[in-house]
């Protein structure tokens, strides 16, 4: 019994420490996204941020590509493709250069970057 309460202890005492606040990985504007991913590697939370933002990226740039004909797309990644810490990292330094932009859509804010990092050559 003693055990358990010591296990329940530790993982109460880890996940205080641990645990962002709440709202932490709400992003609804630019600006938090370009905080999330730009998380810096000494943070106690690096891993889960980049993670966060990671997903946050592919999961747009999927809907992107299965919600939009090809001929449609205005963004066209070059072969091969960046990885998602290249994209990540180039969203957090154009946010920095577009500050203005900061308060807009995070989703609609990233494809605005991604557009002017990826255009298509047609």
């Amino acid at each position: 019994m003693r055990l358990v309460f010591l296990a329940a202890a530790i993982a109460l005492t880890a996940s205080a420490h641990a645990a962002p606040p709440p709202d932490h990985y709400r992003v609804h504007t630019a600006g938090e996204l370009a905080r999330v991913c730009g998380t810096q590697s000494s943070a106690a939370d690096y891993a889960t941020a980049i993670a966060f933002c990671h997903g946050v990226l592919a999961g747009a740039y999927g809907y992107f590509e299965a919600s939009t004909p090809a001929a449609d797309r205005f963004i066209c990644p070059p072969k091969p493709a960046p990885t998602r810490a290249q994209v990540a990292n180039g969203f957090v330094d154009w946010a920095k250069a577009h500050p203005q932009l900061m308060t807009d859509g995070a989703i609609d804010t990233l494809f605005r970057y991604a557009a002017q990092a990826f255009p298509c050559k047609r």
